[in-house]
């Protein structure tokens, strides 16, 4: 008897995770918070948690999306920058480096004041690209692009690259780093990067959208700072793996070139939907829905729990959580019969600590007809109860594939 396939949606709540808050009487936003739809799913489904890499890994959502994706990020990530690149559209080619930014703040001694200048953003940041892109160091191109908000990518281009080096990146408001090489053929690339930081400085910090940015009380973004430096990516694809079309709803760039770089087709969304703040969930919804009734599977990302736990607002997180469980609404009233659901996280983001941890996630998965357990709350103590148990990030997609009936049998 043929059995008809079904088609799978997994939803990445970037972030969502946490840990217990003092502002939040000790516990989670998740645990905090009601969320009537989120748990709904959890109730006619089934719950565990899940290591996005590995137990104690804090995985960026680079290594975390690769991960769901079904990939073991220690064989295929070469690095975050690639992944940005392809999500803002750059020509990344083999040969090619490609580097994380920031703009941010320094002063006069390259003291880090604010590693996001303010969080500034386009057009601005377009503005401020416009003297950088281009400059050349040693025989290098450097190539730069404004991403999402306060970031960009800095793609080298030239003989001899290589991607071993540190970040400049210092991680949090202390002093500049410089790049230094981690192996012997990376040398020149370092003294690349550190070239265009001095350059970099040079060129933005008296740039007129940067006195008009002092003159208003807001701090310069007068310098690019690198970090996560890789190069090309080889990743069998996404559909030949698993033998599904595939597509990722996301507004993230880096989030997008994960994808793009694992052959998903990326899904336009609407003009009117700011994709990384996530200002209406309920579009990127209806964005997933219209996807699969031409896709087989889609990937959704919800950037915004991630940046209230960078902000280390709870509140703020928990508020976010109330508009993410609209949106669960949203999928549960407009979903297809044929359809696999899966509620998740790519990591935790305490709020107490502002940036990510090696925590596990709750994650959800439901379809119909599947065998409930007795999990009834989704967060990340509720759904430890869940008859899923402990998984990787990697067993996701095996485990909707099976109930969506597209896999093999193994064996006679």
């Amino acid at each position: 008897m043929a059995v008809p396939k079904k088609k799978i949606l997994v939803v990445v709540m970037d972030g969502l995770g946490d840990r217990a808050c003092p502002d939040l009487r000790g516990l989670t936003p998740l645990q905090y918070i009601r969320h009537p739809n989120l748990d709904w799913f959890l109730t006619h489904g089934q719950g565990g948690i899940c290591d996005p890499v590995g137990p104690g890994v804090r995985p960026g959502s680079d290594t975390a999306h690769l991960s769901i994706l079904g990939y073991n990020p220690h064989e295929v990530y070469t690095g975050r920058g690639p992944f940005e690149a392809l999500g803002i559209g750059m020509d990344i080619q083999p040969g090619d480096v490609a580097l994380r930014c920031n703009f941010a703040t320094v002063d006069d001694s390259l003291e880090v004041l604010d590693r996001r200048a303010g969080r500034i953003r386009e057009p601005e940041t377009s503005e401020l690209v416009e003297c950088l892109d281009g400059i050349e160091i040693d025989g290098v191109e450097c190539l730069v692009k404004e991403s999402t908000e306060h970031r960009a990518v800095l793609l080298l281009r030239g003989e001899d690259l290589c991607p071993d080096i540190t970040d400049a990146d210092p991680g949090g408001d202390t002093h500049l780093m410089m790049c230094e090489p981690l192996t012997e053929e990376a040398e020149f690339t370092a003294g690349v990067v550190n070239g265009f930081l001095e350059e970099c400085y040079e060129r933005l910090k008296n740039h007129p959208t940067n006195r008009k940015r002092v003159a208003a009380g807001l701090p310069p973004a007068n310098i690019l700072v690198p970090r996560g430096a890789g190069s090309f990516p080889n990743i069998d694809p996404f559909p030949e793996k698993f033998g599904v079309s595939a597509a990722c709803v996301a507004g993230v760039g880096m989030i997008k070139g994960i994808c793009k770089a694992c052959g998903l087709d990326v899904y336009p969304l609407p003009d009117n939907c700011d994709g990384t703040m996530d200002s209406d969930f309920i579009i990127k919804a209806q964005c997933a829905m219209e996807a699969l009734e031409e896709y087989d599977f889609v990937l959704m990302n919800c950037k915004a729990p991630d940046i209230a736990g960078h902000d280390g607002d709870a509140k703020a997180k928990s508020e976010v959580i109330k508009r993410l469980d609209t949106m669960a609404g949203y999928i549960k009233d407009n979903m297809p019969e044929d359809l696999v659901v899966a509620l998740t996280c790519d990591h935790c983001t305490p709020c107490i600590l502002g940036d990510h941890s090696g925590d596990p996630v709750p994650i959800a998965i439901f379809t119909r007809n599947i065998v409930r357990d007795e999990a009834s709350e989704f967060s990340e103590s509720g759904c430890a109860r869940g008859g899923l148990g402990r998984i990787r990030g990697r067993d996701i997609v095996p485990i909707c594939m099976d109930l969506a009936n597209r896999t093999e049998k193994y064996g006679s």
